[in-house]
């Protein structure tokens, strides 16, 4: 169903039509432009100076008092857009309508509303190519970011774990299976289990302050010439805000006795005060919404982490939807849940400019 199809089943506020409009315009990551150019006629219609980098990201700056940033891009896959009536809510159902295209039109309306900067990002899902560019760039510091990403309408969160990632790769000289010696299979399988043995947490913490070891694919077998056994492993780490990342790679090389690891991507993990101004502006927009405030920490890694390693102002990540639905085959998002979202982000803005 197109977004004109859907609105026409409904009488939909300009702002529950932007947000179908960009649910309705597959945005993988790679595959952004569509979806950005939509923001674009979003801001221009609202007479806001607008325009696109050389990555993609959609920048409308203002007042950088406060910097609102949520991702363009999805994770694939096709859920059919329609509105739905359930238990007398209107419920969104499409991908990207939790993460983060819900969180994303309602950064825009509120920056539209309240004249503060917007900045939507690209590639959030695969490299945060577009956050990184942000920062690598020669734009000013903003005073506070806040970052979109999934919450729930009361919930604000203050804390992500980090992430390492690295590859694996060991080879050893082709043999017979009765052989007693390690192949370079058993070595990655060895150096696997004294890794998860390094990081094994008690049982009783919780997860945000463990680390995490996952691998996430495995290659192994005789070489094509028949003269060695080979093994490579994409592995990855989540890191809590009491380790930095080098003391995780640290932890993890000093269990490496053969093979070898590349190191390919790092994020540190940030954890904001509660007691900063833009933590206690959402606190006392969603009391003033008639919400009870929730504060959170995500388990996960987010653009929030890429800010936070750049940038030394207050920071939070705030949007609708329920981050459980993140990437799965029924996301949907209320639109009831969507407006008082945006009432509250209209709110904390108009607090802190």
């Amino acid at each position: 169903m197109t977004a004109g199809e859907v609105a026409a089943e409904r009488d939909l506020s300009a702002a529950q039509r932007l947000l179908v409009d960009l649910v309705s315009i597959p945005s993988p990551s790679g595959e952004e432009a569509a979806a950005a150019a939509r923001l674009v006629e979003f801001f221009e219609a609202h007479d806001r100076e607008v325009w696109t980098d050389e990555v993609g990201n959609v920048h409308a700056p203002a007042d950088d008092a406060v910097l609102l940033t949520s991702h363009i891009d999805t994770v694939p896959g096709d859920i059919p857009v329609e509105i739905r009536e359930e238990d007398g809510d209107a419920v969104l159902w499409g991908r990207g309508s939790v993460d983060a295209t819900g969180p994303l039109a309602a950064m825009a309306v509120a920056a539209v509303e309240t004249g503060v900067s917007f900045i939507g990002v690209v590639g959030e899902e695969v490299d945060s190519r577009g956050s990184r560019h942000v920062i690598e760039s020669d734009r000013a510091e903003p005073d506070a970011v806040v970052n979109g990403e999934p919450s729930g309408w009361t919930g604000i969160t203050l804390g992500y774990r980090g992430l390492l990632a690295g590859t694996y790769v060991a080879t050893s000289e082709s043999g017979h299976t009765s052989r007693p010696e390690n192949n370079a299979i058993q070595d990655a399988m060895d150096w696997w289990e004294r890794v998860e043995e390094e990081f094994d947490p008690d049982e009783y913490l919780p997860v945000f302050e463990r680390v995490t070891c996952k691998p996430t694919s495995f290659e192994g077998g005789t070489s094509v010439d028949g003269l060695s056994v080979e093994a490579t492993m994409e592995v990855q780490f989540r890191v809590p805000p009491e380790y930095t990342v080098d003391d995780v790679r640290e932890m993890a090389d000093g269990r490496l006795e053969t093979g070898t690891v590349h190191w390919y991507d790092h994020v540190p993990p940030v954890m904001e005060s509660p007691r900063t101004n833009v933590a206690r502006a959402f606190r006392a927009a969603v009391r003033n919404a008639g919400g009870d405030p929730r504060l959170l920490r995500k388990t996960g890694t987010a653009d929030m982490n890429v800010f936070a390693s750049a940038w030394d102002c207050p920071m939070v990540t705030y949007g609708p939807g329920d981050s459980d639905l993140d990437h799965a085959p029924n996301e949907h998002l209320s639109l009831d849940e969507y407006d008082r979202s945006v009432e509250v982000l209209l709110d904390a803005c108009e607090r802190l400019r």
